[in-house]
């Protein structure tokens, strides 16, 4: 299958990350969200990430033109028929995924290949809800998406080798190296990182050291090039927990209880960058 337009749900930092990758490898893309304030603010995200690029001289302004041109927001989920591949990037819900979900399958064609870039929900599971469970598929990019190179790539049990090949195709396409794992809560990535981030906070709620001596030993120690406690804060303290929830919803094993500091940031409003503190504060 030819990928020439990428319809995309959720304008957000995920979203227009997504947006932005896409137009700039020549890949037309409407990005939807549920208002015009949220789509702008999207489109914004783009302009400015591409201005930056430019006064790095990483693109030239012609680029950046010729890429935002290939960007549409709307808030009309009609204009996603244009697209031979739609990629869902909303908030890390299951209930408002299957709900996305379902609107798209009624609304795009049966051979539109539809993904998800959960991070953490089963793409198995997900892919039930739709009519199209041979062509639905994981499409988990990490943030920032323009900056960084890896995308996985998650079979459920009923995705076709067809669907995965032009999924993986359109990835390199995108100039990101994709690796393919199996559905598993978590898949590969954030099974690792997300419980050692955990542990972190464990060690920090402990008074074993300072965040900053904790983030100091993971970066010079093991060579991590931002220490886990600032990198919680970049992911958002909030993400954390609800991964490491479906963690110990899914596996049952004690060794994914959330840590108790962890639980009370959340409930404090402390979720990292987005809000201004979370273990750091900004």
């Amino acid at each position: 299958m030819s990928i020439t337009t990428v319809g995309i749900i959720g304008a957000g930092t995920m979203g227009n990350g997504i947006a932005q990758a896409c137009a700039v490898s020549g890949i037309n893309v409407v990005m939807v969200d549920i208002s015009d304030a949220a789509v702008a603010k999207g489109i914004a995200a783009v302009s400015g990430s591409l201005d930056r690029l430019v006064k790095k001289e990483k693109i030239t302004a012609a680029d950046k033109e010729s890429a935002m041109a290939r960007v549409k927001g709307s808030t009309n989920y009609d204009e996603l028929k244009a697209a031979q591949l739609v990629i869902e990037a909303a908030t890390e819900n299951y209930d408002l995924k299957v709900k996305i979900l379902k609107q798209i399958d009624a609304l795009v064609a049966p051979e539109v290949i539809v993904a998800s870039n959960t991070s953490s929900i089963s793409i198995t599971k997900l892919a039930a809800v739709t009519s199209r469970a041979d062509r639905f598929i994981g499409m988990h990019f990490f943030n920032p998406v323009p900056m960084m190179a890896l995308v996985e790539i998650i079979r459920g049990l009923q995705t076709s080798d067809a669907t995965h090949d032009a999924v993986h195709a359109m990835a390199k396409v995108l100039g990101k190296t994709p690796i393919t794992v199996k559905n598993a809560p978590g898949f590969v990535v954030n099974r690792i990182l997300i419980p050692m981030i955990n542990e972190a906070l464990f060690v920090l709620a402990e008074g074993l050291a300072t965040a900053e001596d904790i983030d100091a030993g993971m970066k010079l120690g093991c060579n991590q090039p931002i220490g886990p406690l600032a990198l919680a804060d970049m992911i958002g303290l909030d993400v954390c927990l609800a991964v490491m929830d479906v963690y110990l919803s899914e596996y049952g094993d004690s060794k994914y209880r959330p840590c108790p500091l962890l639980k009370e940031m959340v409930a404090a409003g402390r979720l990292g960058r987005k809000s201004g503190q979370g273990v750091y504060k900004y």
